[in-house]
């Protein structure tokens, strides 16, 4: 299917004007980000996650109304892919000082619940974990078995014949879990995810992602500035920033105004950006080529006429690769999941924005570079 073959339309003369529009969607989203912030998930802030599947669908406004008093502090509840799905995000990474004692102590009636009154002691305790010593191997057994039924990351210490102890990790997970499951009898449900960041490694993640994206448009910088000439690779290099800027503005423009779209700063998306970034060069290569190309055959024709003349070459290529790949992204916006939904709706805007500035930033920054520096650009 051949679609755009045969067009003439004058992109380099209506540059000025969206120069403007580059200009004003980038106002808007840095002043965005100064105003809003960039929200930005666990894998940054640090904080636990915890996925959990119920048999049967659920209220979310139940769920977060039974977890507003368990002294997670702030805690967001939505669905996770499926109506019985919930993910439960708190910034907290251990069970607060607070409420430490009430999870011991539910530890405790469940250690009553199987062997009333059972000899033992507590030989280790901390934050995330308590450790009980009982009186033979058969119980520890027992007692381990009866509280990972219940809901408990409870494990024998060792798998020796001997070992008389039992291990409980206390976390996050374990809390929430031991709250709900006596709220929901009639609803059981597992817990299938946690994820648990800490703030010092959010923080270095969050400074490798600015590395990784900053460091692959320098290759980029250097790598064009070889195969084409440097101002070729100036242009397609601010064409990528100008991508990259539009669309983390877009993220603080949009956060919480799309309902079912998270919005949030996390390792996928850096991916996607990255991703982004391969796509938008890929789709300015290909024009640059074309002018090249060009150049080498119409040796006489102004500069503006030859990159005109090949970004109507590459039209039809443009459209089909975009439109077919936006339409891809488009069913997994849609019907991807949670997982996917944020992921697939950067790169659909950013490549939205990528196109376009292979275009109207990186071809028309070389046209203007030319006309200013006076310099005839040769192959």
């Amino acid at each position: 299917m051949r679609i755009f073959e045969n067009i003439n339309y004058d992109f380099l003369g209506k540059r000025k004007i969206f120069y403007m529009v580059s200009a004003v969607l980038l106002f808007l989203g840095l002043l965005n980000i100064v105003v809003r912030g960039l929200k930005f998930g666990i894998d940054f802030n640090g904080g636990s996650e915890i996925v959990l599947e119920f048999q049967n669908p659920v209220d979310l406004g139940n769920i977060r109304t039974q977890l507003e008093n368990v002294g997670l502090g702030n805690v967001e509840v939505k669905t996770y892919g499926a109506d019985n799905r919930i993910l439960v995000r708190t910034e907290l990474q251990n069970v607060p000082a607070d409420v430490y004692p009430n999870v011991i102590r539910s530890i405790e009636e469940e250690i009553n619940k199987s062997l009333p009154e059972v000899e033992r002691r507590i030989i280790d305790s901390s934050i995330n974990s308590v450790t009980y010593e009982f009186s033979n191997p058969d119980t520890s057994t027992l007692i381990a078995n009866n509280l990972f039924k219940a809901g408990f990351e409870a494990s024998r210490v060792s798998e020796e014949p001997t070992n008389r102890q039992v291990i409980i990790a206390i976390g996050m997970s374990s809390l929430i879990k031991e709250n709900l499951q006596t709220k929901m009898l009639d609803n059981p449900f597992k817990v299938i995810k946690v994820d648990t960041v800490g703030p010092k490694v959010g923080s270095e993640l969050k400074e490798d992602a600015a590395i990784a994206i900053f460091a692959s448009l320098i290759v980029i910088l250097v790598y064009l500035a070889f195969r084409f000439k440097f101002i070729f690779s100036l242009g397609a290099v601010v064409a990528l920033f100008h991508d990259v800027l539009i669309t983390l503005g877009l993220y603080s423009i949009l956060y919480g105004v799309i309902p079912g779209l998270n919005l949030e700063i996390d390792l996928t998306i850096v991916a996607a950006f990255l991703t982004l970034v391969g796509y938008s060069i890929n789709d300015t290569v290909v024009i640059f080529d074309r002018v090249r190309e060009n150049m080498k055959i119409h040796k006489t024709l102004p500069l503006k006429d030859v990159i005109n003349r090949s970004v109507n070459q590459t039209m039809s290529r443009t459209v089909l690769t975009g439109g077919t790949t936006l339409m891809a992204l488009l069913v997994l916006i849609f019907f991807g999941g949670e997982v996917l939904r944020a992921f697939s709706f950067t790169l659909f805007f950013g490549i939205l924005i990528g196109t376009y500035s292979s275009v109207f930033v990186a071809s028309a920054m070389v046209l203007d570079y030319a006309g200013r520096s006076k310099k005839k650009i040769q192959f």
